[in-house]
């Protein structure tokens, strides 16, 4: 749907000096904060297991404590980040993130952390992640209008993420090794720091919008619609449905893979780091051949393909895993490779479905709808992940 509005919007300059210089910040400091993010996946539940002493079953709570806001908190942050200024909304939840990750810091190297402490400081870092993602989200469109600009940005943008879910944990590995788990978690710190300095440094400024009352139930109507439109939309549904699925046991092995590498394959930091993002290399070769494969299948056929291909990798990282160290670190690379290989592929194919069917009206709560249902199945696969880890242990946690 296309409205005189949005071709006003679309016909401003999109390729302006000061457009590309905020792009470039932005870019830069999210390339960072993501940077910063793989330290901490491997940091967290290194510092909860051999600083705090608690077992591998309760350092998978501290993935549910940082994905549990997005079940809380994932619907209603779209209406409320409508309602204030994006940018702004940016700048409070990354510099949250700063602080949050520099008490964990300060209070680890002090001695007074304690576990519960962790976890509180975790959901706190996980609130304010929920925000950033939907202003984010948000902000961007009234940075880039032309969609062929946009286009290209989100592009750069998950070009960085996939070059930091490759490279981050390698260089990680490192940094803990020769660090220490308390050097991770204050480069994490820091990168939300250059984050919010980024962002102040943006000159773009949104339209000023008109006060508007809130009303009595307006934020339940508005996600009531967005649910409405999503869960009975005949290709909608279907899609961010088999996201849930597959995100609620991709969450499992994620939270317990770290553990896994350390204790069932005997793995040293550093090596955990070189296979988890020698193994997400496949993220870029997925992305490089989603445009070729939906244009030859169509794209019905290419998220069915992605989906089957990424499962049968995620099934051989346990299967290779059982046969010790030194095959089973090379199994996990090449299973794990192979599923990012079909997430890159669907990942993007999905995001483009949702965008070209959604009304112009309805994309936030959309995309709302969902960060709750695929970041909240992440929350509620943590804590699956801390039941079955207690239960079978970290081998079977994986399987």
């Amino acid at each position: 749907m296309t409205g005189p509005a949005d071709v006003a919007v679309a016909s401003r300059p999109a390729n302006a000096p000061a457009a590309r210089r905020d792009f470039g910040l932005l870019w830069s400091g999210q390339t960072l904060s993501l940077f910063g993010d793989r330290f901490m996946v491997l940091a967290l539940p290194l510092l909860a297991v051999t600083t705090l002493g608690v077992s591998p079953a309760h350092a998978a709570l501290l993935a549910f404590a940082l994905y549990l806001p997005f079940l809380a908190l994932g619907l209603p942050a779209g209406a409320v980040v409508d309602r204030v200024s994006r940018r702004r909304a940016m700048l409070v939840a990354n510099a949250a993130q700063a602080v949050t990750f520099g008490l964990i810091w300060l209070l680890a190297a002090t001695g007074v952390l304690s576990f519960a402490l962790l976890v509180a400081l975790v959901l706190v870092s996980g609130c304010a992640m929920v925000f950033f993602q939907v202003a984010y989200a948000s902000f961007l469109p009234g940075l880039l209008p032309d969609p062929r600009d946009l286009h290209r940005g989100n592009a750069r943008l998950a070009l960085s993420e996939s070059t930091s879910k490759v490279f981050g944990p390698a260089v990680a590995g490192p940094v803990i090794a020769g660090f220490g788990v308390l050097g991770a978690i204050a480069a994490n710190a820091v990168s939300f720091l250059a984050s919010v300095a980024t962002i102040v440094l943006i000159r773009h400024r949104e339209p000023v919008r008109p006060a508007r009352r809130p009303d009595r139930g307006w934020v339940r109507r508005d996600i009531a619609t967005g649910l409405r439109f999503v869960l009975g939309h005949p290709l909608l549904e279907p899609v961010l449905l088999c996201g849930t699925v597959y995100g609620l046991f991709l969450s499992v092995v994620d939270v317990t893979i770290v553990l896994y590498c350390r204790t069932v394959l005997g793995l040293p930091p550093q090596w955990i780091g070189v296979v988890i993002g020698a193994a997400a290399a496949g993220y870029l070769l997925g992305n490089l051949l989603c445009t070729a494969l939906v244009d030859r299948l169509g794209v019905a056929r290419a998220l069915v393909l992605a989906a089957s291909v990424s499962v049968a990798g995620i099934v051989a990282m346990p299967a290779f895993g059982s046969f010790g160290s030194t095959t089973g670190a090379v199994g996990l690379v090449a299973g794990s490779a192979v599923h990012c290989v079909g997430e890159g592929v669907f990942s993007p194919t999905a995001l483009t479905l949702r965008q070209t069917r959604s009304p112009g009206d309805l994309l936030g709560r959309v995309a709302s709808v969902q960060r709750f249902l695929i970041w909240g199945a992440v929350a509620m696969g943590s804590l699956l992940a801390a039941g079955v880890t207690a239960v079978l242990g970290l081998a079977g946690a994986v399987w």
